[in-house]
């Protein structure tokens, strides 16, 4: 699938802000769901509440309709998440700009350029809760790493974006703990022209193999839920927002329309005091 950004022109390529230390550096300092039994013997182990066992195995069928208020059925295997585009706008080496190779993008709380740049990402907080997991056996992959980036509230991507190409904010690598999670705490994005509000990520078998792009074992995005956009969309800076999203839908998107179910976040929370957004990602091994 091929990923659009309507009404972001990207820039031209721009420095990769290398100050050689990088990701070394940071290193030295399903077709279904689980059946309701095997879930909560994960979430035993992995220490998961029940909305991280609602999308264990990442939702319903991918080809029914998603339902956003009603918890998916749980079976008896993951499914592989869908592999998606990562977008013209990566910030990962394959497209210009590179923070992979930055010290301090090992980091979870993404809301603030790094590596010698400065500029914080203003928004409603949000905490993306993800656990990766194995798609042929459900088992929780401790170690792997995720590279998560998205669009700032007013629709731009840093690095790319005109007005944002000196910051590289929302952008962050994290190692995913003995239960298979990575955690990062970042702002509700906004919704621009042509797309769906989304993230997007990259899974790596180590935070080693982070540091090269080519090393990716997995390229997706999540979707977040339109009941949690409209509540959030509708308090001050993100007012193009509204606009970009009542023109959109998750099946008229070029990247959720064959099936978001196995992306789309289960949210908790309010505007007022931050949303947390949960997902598992079942990804080959």
């Amino acid at each position: 699938m091929t990923q659009h950004h309507a009404s972001t022109p990207a820039a031209p390529a721009h420095a990769d802000h290398d100050d050689h230390g990088g990701l070394a550096r940071d290193l030295a300092a399903t077709r279904h769901a689980l059946d309701r039994r095997t879930a909560l013997r994960l979430a035993a182990r992995a220490g998961l509440g029940f909305t991280a066992l609602s999308v264990l195995g990442c939702a319903a069928d991918a080809s029914t309709a998603v339902d956003e208020t009603t918890p998916p059925t749980t079976n008896t295997t993951c499914t592989r998440i869908p592999e998606e585009a990562a977008g013209p706008f990566p910030g990962d080496g394959s497209n210009g700009a590179n923070v992979l190779n930055l010290s301090g993008v090992v980091r979870s709380d993404i809301r603030s350029s790094f590596g010698g740049l400065s500029g914080i990402a203003a928004g409603i907080p949000m905490t993306l809760d993800l656990t990766i997991v194995a798609a042929s056996t459900c088992a929780v992959l401790a170690n792997h790493a995720v590279y998560l980036w998205h669009c700032d509230r007013g629709g731009n991507y840093s690095l790319y974006s005109p007005g944002v190409t000196n910051q590289n904010y929302l952008r962050g690598v994290q190692a995913a703990d003995a239960a298979g999670r990575v955690r990062f705490t970042t702002i509700f994005p906004g919704c621009y022209a042509g797309r769906w509000p989304h993230l997007h990520f990259e899974v790596f078998r180590s935070i080693t193999a982070a540091a090269d792009f080519r090393n990716r074992i997995a390229t997706s995005q999540i979707a977040l839920p339109k009941a949690t956009c409209d509540l959030a969309y509708a308090t001050a800076g993100y007012e193009q927002s509204v606009t970009n999203l009542s023109r959109i839908s998750l099946a008229t998107d070029g990247i959720f329309r064959d099936g978001a179910a196995l992306q789309l976040a289960t949210m908790s929370g309010t505007a007022a005091a931050g949303y947390t957004a949960t997902l598992t990602v079942a990804v080959a091994v």
